[in-house]
């Protein structure tokens, strides 16, 4: 799963990166947790914002920078508190699901990262760890994005990370991870056909290395928002018992610290401000 990232990069990396040419207003974010508002990319085209991108209508290299809440509020949901249940979404299913499959088809979307984390249970106590590249440098989520219409006509938009199996560099921490896209994957998961999108469902393989490493449980608190998060911590001595945790069910957020964080988050709604 995915339940929490950050994106540090400097705002014109970011941009070059993902090619888009707006310039946000965006500070540093070390703890973005769920219903927060993120940076999503998606393909651009001549008209109306928002109206849906199919295959093939996107403007290679033009792209639009814009804030979607982390949590997908389907077109037919009556609220959006059930996008607090639909963080993620399973790559295994994400043409079946009611939830996500329109989305799949038309509304495709990246979310730039450069962390994310996970939790381990080990000897009965969850430990954060941080997981990026070896490099460094930032990379894309595969995600979709959502427009929902409110009663009194006020609209949301929305995004879920896609989710498969973890790569071998990380599956002892958990046997999920999102997916992960390289630069020259961007324009296929974009504006490409389905099946061509499809193929990009897989556990990271690309020639960027994986690492990982425990850190502070600070993380676990979405209030705590700062690169002292990143701090290395001693590697706790697995026994028997040990087991993965966070696990979660397609779409649906982790309960416990999760839900705390959602709660909090909401508090937390609106602080950045795109432009």
């Amino acid at each position: 799963m995915c339940g929490r990232f950050s994106l540090t990069t400097p705002v014109e990396g970011i941009r070059r990166l993902f090619g888009f040419s707006q310039i946000p207003n965006l500070p540093a974010r070390y703890n973005i947790a769920p219903t927060q508002a993120v940076l999503t990319v998606r393909a651009a085209k001549p008209g109306k914002e928002g109206v849906d991108v199919g295959p093939g209508q996107g403007t290679e290299g033009t792209r639009d920078a814009f804030l979607a809440r982390w949590g997908l509020i389907p077109s037919w949901a009556k609220e959006p508190s059930i996008g607090a249940k639909m963080i993620n979404a399973r790559a295994e299913t994400i043409t079946e699901k009611p939830a996500f499959r329109a989305a799949f088809r038309r509304r495709r979307c990246l979310i730039p990262a450069d962390s994310f984390y996970e939790w381990k249970t080990i000897n009965g106590a969850k430990q954060a760890f941080r997981i990026t590249f070896d490099d460094g440098e930032p990379f894309a989520f595969a995600a979709l994005w959502e427009d929902w219409l409110a009663p009194d006509g006020s609209e949301i938009e929305s995004c879920t990370i896609v989710t498969t199996d973890a790569a071998p560099a990380i599956e002892d921490i958990h046997h999920r991870m999102p997916v992960i896209l390289d630069q020259d994957g961007f324009e296929t998961w974009l504006t490409g056909a389905e099946e061509a999108a499809q193929k990009l469902l897989r556990p990271y393989s690309g020639p960027r290395g994986l690492m990982s490493g425990p850190i502070s449980n600070r993380v676990n608190n979405v209030r705590n928002d700062g690169p002292d998060l990143w701090d290395p911590v001693q590697m706790p001595e697995e026994g028997p018992g040990t087991d993965q945790s966070y696990d979660q069910t397609d779409g649906k957020a982790t309960p416990g610290k999760e839900e705390a964080a959602d709660k909090q988050s909401k508090q937390d709604r609106g602080q950045l401000s795109l432009f």
